[in-house]
C-alpha cells in the first residue's frame, strides 16, 4: 500500500512504500521524502518526529538545489556517442595516472545515480551525464574510479578525492542541482 502525507507541523509532503523489509528508513533521492517501512509498521509519524532535524535540513538543501537550478542550463549538443569516447578518454587517463584497476565501462539510464563501480571494477555510467559540464563528468568518473581503491564514502575515500578535485565539495553540491535541472528538464 502506498499513501501520500504531510509530516508533522512541518508540511513537507512524503510518500509512504509498506515492504518487505526489516527496518524502517527514510529517502530524499529524488527530491520527495519517501518513508520505507516495513508492512507490519503502524506509527509512520514517530519516525517523521524522530527524524525531524534530518528532514529539516535535507529540505533546506534541495530547496537550495531547486533554487540554483533556475541558473543552470544543460548541455543538449553531446550526443550518447560523444559522451562515452569522452569518459573513455577520462578513465584512460586516470588508469595511466592511479593504476586503477578498471574492467570495462557501461551505459545505461539510472533513477537515482551517476554512476557506480562494481567489486569486479566495472564502471556503470548514467547516460543522462551527457547533459553535465565536461568538468562534473570528469569529477564523477573519477569518483566512481576511487570506489574500484575504496568502496565507502569515508575518510580515505575522500582524501583521494581531494588530491585530485580541491573543490569537490562544490561539484557534489552543483551535482544536486544539474539532478534536479535534469529532471524537471524531462518532466517538461
Amino acid at each position: 500500500m502506498d499513501k501520500k502525507g504531510k509530516p508533522s507541523d512541518q508540511g513537507i509532503q512524503y510518500n509512504v512504500f509498506y515492504r518487505d523489509v526489516k527496518y524502517a528508513r527514510l529517502e530524499y533521492k529524488t527530491g520527495t521524502l519517501t518513508l520505507i517501512l516495513p508492512r507490519d509498521y503502524e506509527n509512520e509519524r514517530s519516525i517523521l518526529e524522530k527524524h525531524r532535524t534530518w528532514i529539516t535540513q535535507k529540505t533546506h538543501i534541495i530547496n537550495q538545489a531547486l533554487e540554483k537550478a533556475k541558473a543552470k542550463t544543460l548541455n543538449k549538443n553531446r550526443t550518447d556517442e560523444e559522451l562515452r569516447s569522452l569518459v573513455v578518454q577520462k578513465v584512460d587517463k586516470y588508469k595511466q595516472r592511479y593504476a586503477f584497476s578498471i574492467n570495462k565501462v557501461y551505459f545505461r539510464r539510472m533513477k537515482s545515480k551517476w554512476g557506480s563501480c562494481s567489486s569486479k571494477g566495472n564502471l556503470t555510467i548514467n547516460r543522462l551525464l551527457k547533459y553535465l559540464p565536461e568538468e562534473l563528468i570528469d569529477y564523477i568518473v573519477f569518483h566512481e574510479m576511487v570506489h574500484s581503491q575504496e568502496k565507502r564514502h569515508n575518510e580515505l575515500f575522500w582524501s583521494y578525492i581531494g588530491k585530485e578535485f580541491t573543490s569537490w565539495q562544490t561539484f557534489e553540491k552543483d551535482l544536486l542541482v544539474y539532478w534536479f535541472l535534469i529532471k524537471s528538464d524531462r518532466k517538461g
